[in-house]
């Protein structure tokens, strides 16, 4: 899962980008975490007790106060080169999850993902670079509950660079990765790498 999750992301750096080429792209290109939301700078986000596992329930929507974000939630399987289908670049409202891997709130690692811009402009993702330790991220599920995740760390990589175990890998509690485009830009290649939020379960409405 790993390597074909990170596949996903590369596709998505190819394919988008195109509003920021049309626009000058350097001095409009999303914001990047800064240094001290990172795990380098201390555990703020993950100091907040971790709540038990919930059975698996598919997720609907998810919401990100903070960076005002509301989408719905598709699903997403793998496309015929192994690499994670991506939601229609066409929906600048619209993330998806990777049915493949665990549920949002159930045990193991989730992981969500959407397009930072398309060509018309910012898409669902373009504010993720903005977050903070601490902030919540709320899922509402299929069961009728709504799981609470904080943030624990915001970091961005080169693709080259993206480390598949710390973010894909199980720390044996339900945790959520958000992942977007991001970092580096460039007008003949796009973007370069990936902003991920990592968050962990604390909460259940």
């Amino acid at each position: 899962m790993n390597d074909k999750a990170m596949g996903w992301c590369l596709v998505i750096a190819v394919c988008t980008g195109g509003w920021l080429v049309q626009n000058g792209a350097r001095d409009i290109t999303p914001p990047v975490p800064s240094a001290d939301q990172s795990f380098a700078s201390g555990p703020l986000g993950s100091a907040a007790a971790a709540a038990d596992p919930l059975p698996p329930s598919a997720p609907q929507r998810l919401r990100i106060p903070y960076i005002d974000v509301d989408t719905p939630l598709m699903g997403l399987g793998l496309a015929r080169d192994g690499s994670l289908e991506v939601p229609p670049a066409a929906e600048r409202n619209l993330a998806g999850w990777y049915r493949g891997g665990p549920a949002p709130g159930a045990s193991g690692t989730a992981v969500v993902a959407g397009h930072v811009d398309n060509a018309r402009g910012p898409a669902v993702f373009y504010g993720l670079g903005a977050l903070h330790k601490g902030n919540r991220i709320e899922i509402s599920r299929r069961d009728g509950r709504t799981a609470v995740f904080t943030i624990d760390a915001i970091e961005v990589y080169e693709a080259e660079e993206f480390p598949d175990d710390r973010v894909y890998g199980s720390r044996g509690r339900a945790e959520l990765r958000v992942i977007t485009c991001g970092g580096g830009f460039s007008r003949k290649g796009g973007y370069r790498g990936n902003v991920v939020a990592y968050a962990h379960l604390t909460g259940v409405r």
